[in-house]
């Protein structure tokens, strides 16, 4: 019987050696970017953290077979316009395993086989969380649930700016997940640098390891979330994001959309009505987020 998860060779031997491993969802270029960007920048991330001297473990499922560290073919193979890829959640990967499909594993996909791999870091771009409206529709992303449960420390822009960011804080705080912003007391809201909510701040890499080691010598089982915030120059302009956010609200509630749909709608018609500035922005801030994840997993084996 072949293994239910792969890890490939050179990720496993970078954990074996202690060496810094970060790892990367395959979303992001699945199904976040524009083709053919996605494959650019999924590429480029990998080559940033290996001149940073870590090790990429970009996740993915190819084939119906999770996959923590994907090679440059597969990246290329997921990212392909021609390629039938699905979104792969936690719940979804026993049944991409039966249809043996390929898929772009989530966050809270990435961050299970991440950490089923040993690998305790995780840089994505934003993170899901509760919808707004949730307390009729309990519409809440997964990314939640998981982080809750899976001891990783992830690096992300905040939440995305869709969603609603004071009730994904409070949900956190419920679940016990340590959500902290890097040089900064304000969460990050994704495309804009301050989503409006506090949160307590480290000033360095270090300080983030530190807390990975002290969650895992108390032994809890949650993640830590290190909000780090889009450059100044990089964010959509706060004025302009919130007016276009109001419109693509009022336009999805007219279409009347919900669930799985809601999402993508929203952060399209941002794409669209920002002429492109919100791709631009995630692009950015996935950068950040990479280079700061490197910074930490370089901290967390010296």
């Amino acid at each position: 019987m072949s293994e239910p998860i792969v890890v490939s060779g050179p990720v496993r031997e970078a954990l074996a050696e202690r060496r810094p491993v970060v790892a990367l969802e395959s979303t992001i270029f699945t199904h976040g970017l524009t083709r053919p960007r996605n494959v650019a920048v999924a590429l480029a991330a990998e080559q940033q953290l290996r001149d940073a001297g870590a090790v990429p473990a970009t996740v993915g499922v190819v084939d119906g077979v999770p996959t923590v560290g994907l090679s440059e073919e597969q990246i290329v193979t997921l990212g392909d316009a021609e390629s039938e890829v699905v979104k792969v959640g936690i719940r979804d990967l026993p049944m991409a395993a039966l249809k043996r499909t390929h898929g772009g594993t989530t966050v809270a996909a990435t961050a299970f086989l991440a950490h089923h791999a040993g690998i305790g870091v995780f840089a994505t771009g934003g993170l899901g969380g509760v919808h707004r409206g949730a307390a009729t529709t309990f519409d809440e992303s997964a990314d939640i649930v998981a982080l809750a449960s899976i001891p990783i420390l992830v690096v992300s822009a905040g939440v995305k700016s869709v969603l609603d960011v004071p009730a994904t804080l409070e949900r956190f705080e419920t679940l016990g997940v340590v959500v902290v912003g890097y040089r900064t007391a304000r969460f990050p809201g994704f495309y804009v640098r301050d989503s409006g909510c506090v949160v307590d701040d480290i000033t360095s890499p270090e300080d983030a390891a530190a807390l990975a080691r002290a969650r895992n010598a108390l032994g809890l089982r949650s993640a830590v979330v290190v909000g780090n915030p889009v450059d100044a120059s990089a964010q959509v302009d706060p004025e302009l994001h919130d007016r276009v956010l109001v419109e693509a609200e009022r336009e999805a509630a007219v279409s009347g959309l919900r669930g799985k749909s809601l999402t993508p709608f929203l952060l399209e018609h941002m794409h669209r009505a920002t002429d492109g500035r919100t791709l631009e922005t995630n692009i950015a801030a996935y950068q950040g987020n990479v280079a700061l994840g490197a910074a930490i997993a370089r901290a967390l084996v010296s």
